[in-house]
């Protein structure tokens, strides 16, 4: 009697192929995929109120707001993710004719989780930093007050870290603002 193994190693064509028909979100990465947990309750409020507030912004603006479902394609690495919130201007590109896979983000924000920090402030940022159109990085974290924005000067990513509700962070590649206050506007942080 033969057995039959699980197969572990899949090309990015298959991925996206299984990827477009799947009931959930996987990421993939190094010819493997990932399925994605679920996001917590303050997870998701930071998100959406990061989206909303720079999609207000950024009205007429001729850039896009994306908030995560839009998947973002790091060619040189084979990978693709789905950032929390990702901002694309001045015509967005895509991988193909579905639309689904950015590869020209300006701005990728991640929202920390307690699973996902390592990995968001290590490897993917090395992955994202990757992508030739990115500018600005940020991580929010959702259990206090810290947001850590790296921006891109010449060839070195600069680092500024917020931990007052009132702090401004200012998004300079697309001229918009956002106060810690509105970013955890919704969550207790007591």
């Amino acid at each position: 009697m033969s057995s039959i193994g699980v197969r572990t190693h899949f090309t990015p064509d298959e991925y996206l192929v299984l990827e477009r028909k799947a009931a959930y979100k996987s990421e993939y990465f190094r010819g493997e995929i990932v399925a994605m947990s679920g996001a917590s309750r303050a997870h998701n409020l930071i998100t959406l109120d990061i989206a909303t507030e720079l999609n207000n912004q950024l009205r007429g603006q001729g850039c896009e707001v994306y908030s995560s479902d839009m998947r973002v394609r790091i060619a040189h690495s084979e990978a693709y993710f789905y950032p929390d919130v990702v901002v694309a201007c001045n015509q967005p590109k895509f991988e193909d004719v579905f639309m689904d896979s950015i590869t020209n983000p300006v701005i990728i924000i991640e929202v920390l989780s307690p699973s996902t920090e390592e990995y968001d402030r290590g490897e993917i940022f090395e992955l994202y930093k990757q992508l030739p159109s990115l500018k600005e990085y940020i991580l929010v974290a959702q259990e206090k007050f810290t947001v850590e924005h790296y921006a891109i000067r010449d060839t070195e990513w600069d680092v500024n870290i917020s931990e007052n509700p009132t702090d401004i962070l200012t998004l300079s590649t697309i001229r918009c603002t956002l106060t810690l206050k509105d970013i955890y506007r919704r969550v207790d942080l007591d």
